[in-house]
C-alpha cells in the first residue's frame, strides 16, 4: 500500500462502534443491545463529498455522514495495511502489537490482545466477517483471527483470486494485468467483482439476522480503492479527464530522506506501468498517465 494513502477508517462508523461498546457491555439485556454494521474501506482517503471534495461523487457515504459523527482529524496508525488493521481492531498501537509489516501474528508475537469483534462475541453477539476485514495471511493467523473474533467462518468473495490476473482489456484488444483496469463486468471471470459479491453477501446476512434472537456485529471490508484500479467501466463517465486537476506540487521535495519515499515497486510490476519504463526511484510519471490515475 503506498505510503501516501494509508487506511481511512470511516469516522462516521467509529462513533457508532464506540457507542455500542457501552450498550453491549456485560449486564445489558439482549433486547436492549444494538446491532452493529462496521464498514472498512481499503486505502480510502478523505476524498469524499462529506469531507468537502467537490469532484468526487459519493452520495451514499455523504448521506450516512450527514447524520453521523464525522471525524475531521483522523490518521492511519501505520502506512501499510496489516499493522493499521490490527492496531484499529485491537485498539493498540503498532508499538504494542509489534507489527510494522505483514509477517507476524500479534497473539504470538506481542500478546493475546482481544479485538473489537471478539469483545462483542464474548458478550452475546453473533459476529460475522465479510471481505477484507483483517489483512489475510500470517498477520491474522491465516484465519482472519478465527475462532477468536468470529462466530461463523469469515466470507471471502470467490472472484478475489482474479484481482491481479490478466482481466484488463487494453487498446490492443488483449487482456493484461494492469494498474488501471476499467472492465465490462459481464466479461470478467464469474461475471462479478469482489466488492459486489461482498455487498451481496452482507445483504444476505442482514436479511438472515432479522429473525435472530441474538444481536449481531457484522464487519464488511471493501477492497477498493486498493490497487489494481479494477472497476466497472461505466463509472468513467462520472470523471471526464478535462475535469481532473493534477497535484500542484509533483516534484520530489529537496532534501527528502530516502526512507520517507515509497518507490512503489509493486505498482511498477503492472503491465501498463512497466510499459512506461519509469526511472527508479522517482519517476517522473507522464502527465497523461497521471490524469488517468487521478480519474
Amino acid at each position: 500500500m503506498p505510503t501516501s494513502r494509508g487506511l481511512l477508517w470511516l469516522g462516521l462508523v467509529l462513533g457508532s462502534v464506540c457507542a455500542v461498546l457501552e450498550t453491549g457491555a456485560p449486564g445489558s439485556s439482549a433486547t436492549d443491545a444494538l446491532n452493529v454494521l462496521l464498514i472498512i474501506v481499503d486505502d480510502l482517503r478523505p476524498s469524499l463529498g462529506c469531507y468537502g471534495d467537490k469532484l468526487i461523487r459519493s452520495p451514499n457515504i455523504d448521506q450516512l455522514a450527514s447524520h453521523s459523527l464525522l471525524f475531521q482529524n483522523a490518521f492511519a496508525q501505520q502506512a501499510v495495511c496489516a499493522p493499521s488493521r490490527v492496531s484499529f481492531l485491537t485498539g493498540r498501537r503498532p508499538d504494542t502489537t509489534r507489527l510494522y509489516d505483514f509477517n507476524s501474528y500479534w497473539r504470538v508475537q506481542a500478546g493475546n490482545f482481544s479485538t473489537i469483534p471478539q469483545y462483542f462475541k464474548e458478550n452475546g453477539y453473533v459476529t460475522m466477517s465479510v471481505g477484507k476485514v483483517f489483512h489475510p495471511g500470517v498477520s491474522s493467523n491465516y484465519s482472519d483471527d478465527s475462532p477468536y473474533s468470529w462466530s461463523v467462518p469469515p466470507y471471502h468473495p470467490s472472484s478475489e483470486k482474479y484481482e491481479n490476473t490478466k482481466t484488463c482489456r487494453g487498446p490492443d484488444g488483449q487482456l493484461h494485468a494492469n494498474l488501471l483496469c476499467p472492465v465490462d463486468v459481464a466479461e470478467v471471470p464469474e461475471g462479478t467483482l469482489p466488492d459486489k459479491q461482498s455487498t451481496e453477501q452482507a445483504i444476505r446476512l442482514l436479511e438472515k439476522m432479522k429473525t435472530s434472537a441474538s444481536p449481531f456485529f457484522l464487519a464488511i471490508g471493501y477492497h477498493k480503492p486498493h490497487i489494481p484500479f479494477r472497476y466497472p467501466k461505466e463509472f468513467q463517465k462520472l470523471y471526464p479527464l478535462e475535469s481532473i486537476a493534477l497535484a500542484p506540487d509533483p516534484q520530489i521535495p529537496a532534501g527528502l530522506p530516502p526512507a520517507a519515499y515509497n518507490p512503489w515497486m509493486d505498482i511498477r510490476q503492472r503491465e501498463d506501468v512497466r510499459a512506461l519504463n519509469l526511472s527508479v526511484p522517482y519517476g517522473p510519471v507522464p502527465v497523461d498517465f497521471q490524469n488517468l490515475l487521478c480519474a
